[in-house]
């Protein structure tokens, strides 16, 4: 059983990062082998919309046919018997770096057919890990989680199972008092880091495992 972990954030010891080591501890408790990649340490762009990947009988057919510092992570997810994804919010949505991989990951076994179909060829378990500095009340409202829906429908179809776990009013600075951040009360987020994080981190780990060991 093998984990692949995707961080889409372009930090990499910080709140996405942190809940991402979390669930791989998780899934190795399980019995998993784990592999963590950050995608911002890759030299990518999103697809070209080449339409090799469906062209009948091409050597690309069901493939990305892009060859850059994408592909190896691409080939490993085709192997993979679950995939974990890790992204902040940013203006309501995933990074520009998580699009663009999830662009290329899902595309290629995507089917213009009636049913809709996979390319996949097999079942197996997705989920992500959103963090965002916004309070939940503010994710709801803006309308962050069903932004994310959208995506996970399309990777329950494409590999059989999605799910999503948030994480809000993360801790984004060290020291408030450096940045331009009035909207926040550096204290109460200090509190909620000190207290809450703590209890995502455990969710996170029961996430990893729980990927690793239910069958889609």
């Amino acid at each position: 059983m093998k984990l692949l972990a995707f961080n889409g954030s372009p930090r990499k010891a910080w709140n996405t990062a942190t809940l991402l080591e979390h669930a791989m501890k998780g899934a190795e408790s399980a019995g998993a082998e784990t592999e963590l990649f950050h995608l911002y340490d890759q030299d990518f762009k999103g697809c070209r919309s080449c339409f090799a990947c469906k062209r009948i009988g091409g050597a690309s057919y069901g493939h990305c046919a892009q060859n850059d510092g994408l592909s190896p992570l691409l080939k490993a997810a085709e192997s993979a018997d679950a995939i974990l994804i890790g992204s902040p919010i940013y203006y309501g949505i995933t990074t520009g770096e998580t699009r663009s991989f999830l662009e290329r990951l899902m595309f290629p076994f995507s089917v213009y057919d009636p049913q809709r179909s996979s390319l996949f060829g097999r079942k197996i378990r997705t989920a992500f890990i959103y963090t965002a500095g916004a309070p939940e009340p503010m994710v709801k409202e803006r309308g962050f989680d069903r932004n994310a829906q959208l995506t996970e429908m399309a990777m329950e179809r494409i590999f059989g199972s999605c799910e999503s776990f948030f994480v809000t009013d993360t801790y984004q600075f060290d020291d408030y008092s450096k940045y331009m951040s009035t909207l926040f009360d550096p204290v109460a987020k200090k509190k909620r880091r000190d207290e809450q994080f703590p209890k995502d981190c455990g969710k996170a780990y029961e996430l990893g495992a729980r990927l690793v060991r239910k069958t889609p």
